[in-house]
């Protein structure tokens, strides 16, 4: 597209008429105006902007997809979404930075302009390009090597992400200079999107039943056989089985749950179909590995034998997971979503609630197991002792790592981490209160008093409340949306994901 910015007065009769051609729903929108604002008092800057999607050199939409919904016409150039293909999962709509891809519930898949290709095939305009009574919009032949080069410089439109993520072809142009602190209207707003609760479950649930198989294999080779017979299999039963729970309630997610089996489609270029296939081999292996602590007295020596071994092959195939659950974060350039930030978000996630994990298999153990006889002995003590200050101090970092982002509500620039932390303050501030108070009471009060209460059926107590906690506190933290890019093209531009 080119947009004349000029001749745009913001009158919507693009947004209506690709909306009527298109057949789309209500609350669905392919193409939007919004505002740009700046200049002074005595000259002050007022400009409407429209926008769908830019038909990018290198689609973040295309690459992230994990099943090649999308394709991109290798002689216009057009990237279209393949409907009949997309199973749901919404990846797109977060890997886009301009808010392109638009999720349709009732349809459960996603959708965006093609440009209506179905009209270019015809010789006809598209629809914003014919309905548009300032002839605003237009369609042009792109030149790739120059808007390679444009986008050097790094400038799109005020406020927008920086074009060398994807290399937007759309062409703004204009006769004015826009004045330097030219900006979308609603720059400084926020707003969460909706809490997606299937996600959330399995972001936290993985992450606990990676940190418990870890956490347990640890322990193992401090503990004396006798302890292990009676302690693994508890353990790695009750990981193996948060972490099948985690992987049935992502399926909830899809809008269209029955085409799951193409995940694994789009393993060369897809960050989301690495996690899927690299959590079915952590699933496989856990699943294995769970049955010979379960089911060795039953097996040959030389494969009982194997168990230790096979508890770290879960423990590898089980980070090389997270680590695919990261890099769907990161490739997507938020900067709250750093390499750093969420590999030590997940890792403190993981360390913290696979600790507590092994503290309530070890208090199932001493109250019911064979472990009971030993419970009174010094050993189990400070065994337990040591669980619970772990638990502690692992919380305590990860509350004052969270607690760090509101450092920046006191700089002047308007960052999208500032804008992040206005959000936790603001809308999302019950939502934050809970979350810090499930942390300290969950990780650091219970494991405190549980080191000085009566030993017995209270531990056990103390270890489930604890873990229930921490878990509300972790589904707090998924709850809340991180700031993302301004998006130019809407009426309200500051989005979250």
């Amino acid at each position: 597209f080119e947009v004349d910015l000029d001749s745009c007065s913001g009158c919507k009769a693009c947004v209506t008429a690709c909306h009527t051609l298109n057949g789309l729903d209500d609350e669905e929108t392919w193409r939007d105006v919004g505002l740009l604002v700046g200049g002074t008092t005595a000259n002050p800057l007022m400009q409407h902007v429209t926008t769908a999607c830019h038909h990018c050199i290198e689609p973040a939409c295309l690459s992230a997809c994990p099943v090649d919904a999308y394709v991109k016409d290798p002689i216009t150039g057009i990237v279209k979404h393949l409907d009949d293909q997309c199973f749901g999962c919404q990846y797109c709509t977060l890997a886009c930075p301009y808010d392109v891809p638009k999720y349709n519930a009732r349809k459960g898949i996603v959708r965006k302009c093609d440009m209506c290709s179905n009209r270019l095939a015809v010789g006809e305009a598209p629809a914003c390009v014919q309905v548009c009574p300032h002839h605003a919009i237009a369609i042009r032949i792109v030149d790739t090597a120059q808007v390679l080069e444009d986008n050097e410089t790094g400038q799109f439109l005020p406020g927008a992400p920086d074009p060398h993520f994807t290399h937007p072809t759309t062409h703004f142009k204009s006769e004015r200079v826009f004045p330097r602190n030219t900006l979308p209207a609603d720059y400084r707003q926020t707003s969460s999107q909706h809490p997606h609760w299937p996600l959330i479950v399995m972001l936290v649930l993985t992450q606990l039943s990676v940190g418990a198989f870890t956490v347990g294999q640890i322990w193992s080779r401090e503990l004396a056989p006798e302890l292990l017979a009676s302690l693994l299999p508890v353990h790695a039963a009750t990981a193996l089985g948060v972490g099948l729970l985690a992987l049935l309630s992502s399926l909830l997610h899809l809008g269209r749950p029955q085409f799951a089996f193409r995940a694994f489609i789009g393993l060369r270029h897809s960050w989301l179909s690495r996690e899927i296939v690299s959590f079915g081999l952590f699933a496989v292996s856990a699943s294995a590995y769970a049955g010979l602590l379960l089911f060795g007295h039953l097996l040959p020596t030389w494969m009982g034998q194997l168990s230790r071994i096979a508890g770290w092959g879960v423990v590898i195939a089980g980070g090389v997971a997270l680590m695919c659950s990261v890099m769907i974060y990161v490739v997507t350039r938020r900067e709250f979503w750093s390499l750093e930030r969420t590999c030590l978000r997940f890792v403190l996630t993981a360390a913290l609630l696979g600790t507590a994990t092994f503290w309530v298999t070890i208090t199932i153990a001493e109250n019911f197991g064979t472990a009971s006889i030993l419970a009174q002995s010094p050993t189990w003590r400070e065994i337990q002792s040591q669980l619970t200050r772990g638990v502690m101090l692992i919380a305590i970092a990860k509350l004052l790592f969270e607690a760090a982002l509101f450092r920046h509500l006191f700089t002047s620039h308007v960052t999208t981490l500032k804008r992040s932390a206005q959000l936790h303050i603001g809308e999302l501030a019950n939502v934050t209160l809970a979350r810090f108070a499930a942390g300290m009471v969950g990780g650091v009060l219970i494991p405190w008093l549980a080191q000085t209460a009566d030993k017995g059926v209270s531990s056990l107590v103390f270890a489930g409340f604890a873990i229930g906690m921490l878990l509300i506190g972790g589904f707090h933290v998924a709850w809340e949306h991180p700031i993302v890019f301004p998006q130019i093209g809407r009426s309200e531009t500051g989005r979250h994901a």
